[in-house]
């Protein structure tokens, strides 16, 4: 079953470009992934340093797949201390 994934990311105003950047870098290798439907980011127009990603995935799998990726966990460990709150939402349509 399909998966959508709305991922928000609050960054630190000090960080908004350096975190924008790894944020970028996710998007190629992540939309060659198996699994993977959609993936965009988005970047708040009145607050910079919003960021949100949504996201459609063929299966849980997928995803969970996603999130033991290089490319993931580097994302993971550049921003390590950068954001003020991430939120991940996994939902399924009805």
């Amino acid at each position: 079953m399909a998966v959508t994934v709305i991922a928000k990311v609050v960054v630190k105003k000090e960080f908004i470009e350096p975190v924008k950047a790894e944020l970028l870098k996710l998007i190629d290798p992540t939309r060659r992934e198996r699994g993977c439907m959609e993936y965009r980011l988005h970047q708040d127009n009145e607050d910079p340093g919003v960021f949100i990603f949504y996201e459609n995935w063929e299966s849980m799998a997928s995803l969970e797949q996603h999130m033991i990726t290089d490319h993931f966990r580097n994302y993971v460990s550049a921003i390590e201390g950068k954001l003020v709150k991430k939120v991940v939402n996994k939902m399924t349509g009805i």
